[in-house]
């Protein structure tokens, strides 16, 4: 249908699944890689028409995979869609397509939508090359966003312990599953933000 493939970058098996079947049954190539990182040891091998990508995952995340395909002439015009239910504000937004995001899309995907922008975004000229910024201004505004998602997981992971101890035995057990998977999420938003703090530390200002 498509020369090159499209390449799927998602950390939760059954999304990725999901998005790679969808694909094929309307004939794109397609090719999954399950964080930034294995993402980019693709990208290395062959160059895709198009990249779909989650924002939180483990080792590279979205917006680390946007800025290290963005600094590179040879992936900078490569169209990306990020998919997302975390990072749904307008600042959020708005810093996703300041480093170069094509289009957002929100979970849970709405693939009528979603089959659209493919091929809107495969067919159509390539997109201008977006305007580089800094290594500084990349995480300044990276920081800001992991901030904020922090204090609200935290805030969110505070409230549902409180709920916790308020309900029946029998709903329990479902529950601090939930709460279990906010946790690990909070952990590694604060994972991200020391990342990201050491690499500020390590960056000129005036770059």
């Amino acid at each position: 249908m498509q020369q090159g493939y499209v390449l799927i970058v998602e950390d939760v098996p059954d999304i990725l699944k999901l998005l790679e079947e969808t694909l094929k049954f309307k004939s794109y190539r397609a090719v999954t890689a399950r964080n930034g990182q294995e993402a980019l040891d693709a990208i290395q091998r062959e160059r895709p028409v198009l990249v779909i990508t989650d924002i939180m995952m483990p080792k590279l995340d979205g917006f680390g995979l946007v800025h290290r395909l963005r600094i590179n002439p040879e992936t900078r015009d490569i169209p990306v869609i990020f998919l997302t239910a975390t990072y749904v504000a307008l600042e959020d937004k708005a810093f996703a397509l300041n480093i170069g995001v094509t289009r957002f899309i929100e979970k849970p995907v709405n693939f009528e939508k979603f089959l659209d922008t493919v091929a809107e975004l495969i067919t159509q000229s390539p997109p201008a090359a977006p305007t580089l910024i800094s290594e500084a201004e990349f995480y300044e505004g990276y920081r800001q966003r992991l901030e904020k998602k922090l204090s609200q997981k935290i805030t969110q992971i505070t409230r549902d312990e409180h709920l916790l101890e308020t309900l029946p035995e029998a709903e329990k057990q479902t529950f601090k599953a939930s709460l279990q998977a906010a946790i690990n999420e909070r952990d590694e938003l604060q994972r991200l933000l020391d990342e990201i703090q050491v690499r500020m530390e390590s960056t000129p200002k005036s770059e």
